[in-house]
């Protein structure tokens, strides 16, 4: 169904898709349970498209809090990282930085991501620093910063190891489309979706590492230490 899709209309699916499987890989890697991931695009490049993702935790302890925290930001992060990678598999395939920043600036879209985003942020910070005097307005920018930069650090990391997993299962997607039939006038839509029980029988599915938010500084994790729990 696919080999039809206009060039334009498939690279667009792609993108929009490799987004979508960005926060659906890492919120499977970071415990997350994960379900349906879906995708909807018009020939005038017009989309919908999501992945859902299990928010429910039980949370007992205000570590338990900041480490939830934390995943989600990642999870939000990382839609824009993967839709900025290049669509071919190949190796040491990197986050093009500039590009994920204004998507979730709202340039090319995931302008919600980046909302939740600054939102979240402020909840971490607050539970992280509580001694912070609220008039101290540089301290505070100066903590928001550093956390952010922390996360959008630890979502690069794993962005880039879990790339090819990424792409093959935004692939995957696009590849499974089908054109919508309309009565009396001409289909423009196209639409696929992967179930979570295919997704879950698929071997890039099965494959993804479960990996820790790393508590820790945010040099304590690696491409090396991901890529060496997958095999």
């Amino acid at each position: 169904m696919t080999q039809k899709m206009p060039p334009a209309v498939r690279d667009h699916a792609v993108q929009i898709a490799n987004h979508e499987m960005g926060h659906y890989v890492v919120a499977r890697a970071l415990g997350f349970e994960t379900g349906d991931v879906s995708l909807t695009v018009t020939m005038d490049l017009r989309h919908q498209a999501g992945a859902s993702i299990t928010l429910a935790r039980s949370i007992t302890t205000i570590e338990a809090m900041k480490e939830h925290l934390q995943a989600r930001m990642m999870v939000l992060f990382a839609g824009a990282m993967a839709q900025s990678l290049a669509s071919k598999r190949s190796s040491g395939k990197r986050v093009d930085k500039p590009k994920a920043a204004a998507i979730l600036r709202g340039e090319l879209g995931a302008e919600q991501d980046y909302a939740k985003i600054r939102e979240l942020r402020h909840l971490l910070r607050n539970i992280t620093y509580p001694d912070t005097d609220p008039a101290s307005l540089d301290r505070i920018t100066a903590e928001l910063k550093e956390i952010t930069d922390c996360l959008w650090g630890r979502t690069q990391t794993i962005v880039e190891a879990l790339a090819d997993t990424i792409t093959g299962l935004g692939e995957a997607l696009v590849d499974g489309m089908g054109i919508v039939e309309q009565w009396g006038s001409a289909a423009d839509t196209y639409e696929g979706v992967l179930t979570r029980e295919v997704l879950e029988r698929m071997g890039l599915v099965r494959a993804i590492p479960a990996l820790s938010v790393w508590a820790g500084s945010c040099s304590d994790a690696s491409v090396q230490d991901i890529t060496r729990s997958q095999r």
